[in-house]
């Protein structure tokens, strides 16, 4: 995955906010996963039309932080979402 790909849940996850667990949940077939604080931000960010860049520019901007810092750490999260089949791009 890189800046121009737009991220997408696949087909049967759903990024969901656990009530039973009070926390934010990635559920797929038979798998579950918790992500941390940082994750939830980017996850809460998929809505399948804006592309990585435009995410990590949103993040920048709400965080106020380095666009540089940002664009590392989340191509690396959905490269590794991805290679779990967790999210498409």
């Amino acid at each position: 995955m890189n800046e121009n790909s737009i991220p997408r849940f696949a087909p049967g996850v759903r990024f969901r906010f656990d009530k039973a667990r009070d926390t934010w949940a990635l559920l797929g077939p038979e798998r579950l996963f918790q992500p941390d604080e940082q994750a939830v931000a980017v996850l809460k960010l998929v809505d399948g039309t804006r592309d990585i860049a435009s995410i990590i520019d949103e993040l920048a901007r709400l965080y106020d932080a380095p666009r540089e810092v940002i664009a590392g750490d989340v191509v690396a999260m959905f490269a590794d979402l991805a290679g779990k089949g967790l999210v498409r791009g």
